[in-house]
């Protein structure tokens, strides 16, 4: 099968597309063709080798993060799969491969695919869905009629997360450019905030959660000050913690050095008496299968920028690589 592959670490090197052999499928996993994929930061940051201290992947390696398909044989153990399935994933770390003809996914990361939408639309899904869910559901619980701020609210968590927190009954502001103001206010947008030419710390202030996707340290501590007292700050950009080092099974040494790169933010964090999340999110067929039955309800929709052919992949990831893109990109497989 073809498949686009990380030869070595490299900011500057272009993934390579060559044939491998197809992958084997234990007990408890599914081989699904892929019928399109999407594009998310994560893969540029993963091809730069920017996670490999604790994300170690050996190259050559296949890359991507976010798929849609159907099942063409299960192993064994596979209880809640058939052949013939259409399903979505974000496959767990390690088992990534999406930038492919086929993968093989543990059902534990499966859902079906929300049977309203298109293969391509499916799979914008995933990593976005997964990561706004366990922000607001699973680390801030957001209720009905908290505030919530998201940032890069065209972004592809941002289209995603708007919508989700609308639906828990939230208030939501966000920033975008002037250009994308009518795209968040039709996702729900409350309050919308021009980051060209406004200043968020000057205009929230008692926030329940803050979304924070920004690696701008000055923008980390105002998007904390704007909490108020006991509210939430999940950041998808870092510092990561001594808590998230802990969490994903890595050792004292590792959970001591993240614990020296987030403790001037959770010192501070800490004097404002808020707090401060580092989320790397994880796969989870289980909330992906909840993601699904909102999308089926037509409580979110996916939001697409543009469509790739398979063999521009690497054109896909240069694209979203200039940060400019309203919701996700995504490559047609097949």
């Amino acid at each position: 099968m073809k498949a686009f592959q990380v030869t070595r670490y490299s900011k500057k090197d272009k993934l390579v597309l060559t044939e491998v052999p197809e992958p084997t499928v234990s007990e408890n996993e599914v081989l699904v063709q892929i019928h399109a994929t999407a594009i998310n930061l994560l893969d540029s940051l993963i091809r730069n080798g920017d996670f490999k201290i604790f994300l170690p992947y050996k190259p050559p390696f296949t890359n991507g993060h976010d798929m849609a398909g159907v099942i063409i044989k299960v192993g064994a153990n596979v209880s809640k799969f058939k052949v013939g399935d259409e399903v979505y994933a974000r496959p767990s770390d390690y088992h990534i491969g999406t930038f492919a003809q086929l993968i093989a996914v543990s059902e534990n990361d499966l859902a079906l695919k929300p049977k309203n939408i298109s293969m391509e639309e499916a799979s914008s899904i995933p990593l976005v869905g997964l990561t706004s869910w366990q922000a607001l559901v699973e680390i801030a619980n957001v209720k009905k009629g908290q505030k919530v701020f998201i940032q890069a609210g065209s972004g592809g968590v941002g289209t995603f997360a708007i919508q989700l927190a609308k639906h828990l009954g939230a208030f939501v502001a966000t920033t975008t450019s002037s250009a994308n103001t009518h795209l968040v206010k039709n996702l729900g947008a409350d309050l919308i905030i021009d980051y060209k030419n406004e200043d968020f710390s000057k205009i929230l202030k008692d926030y329940d959660l803050v979304l924070h996707s920004n690696r701008d340290n000055k923008i980390l501590h105002q998007s904390l000050q704007i909490l108020k007292q006991g509210g939430t700050l999940v950041s998808l950009t870092g510092p990561p913690t001594s808590e998230f080092a802990k969490k994903i099974g890595l050792g004292w040494p590792f959970q001591f050095i993240m614990s020296l790169l987030s403790m001037s933010v959770k010192r501070f964090a800490k004097k404002l008496n808020v707090n401060f999340e580092f989320l790397f999110m994880r796969s989870d067929g289980y909330q992906l299968s909840e993601i699904t039955s909102l999308i089926e309800a037509g409580k979110i929709r996916p939001v697409i920028d543009r469509v790739f052919p398979f063999e521009q992949t690497n054109e896909a990831i240069s694209y979203v690589e200039t940060g400019r893109t309203k919701g996700k990109v995504i490559v047609k497989v097949q």
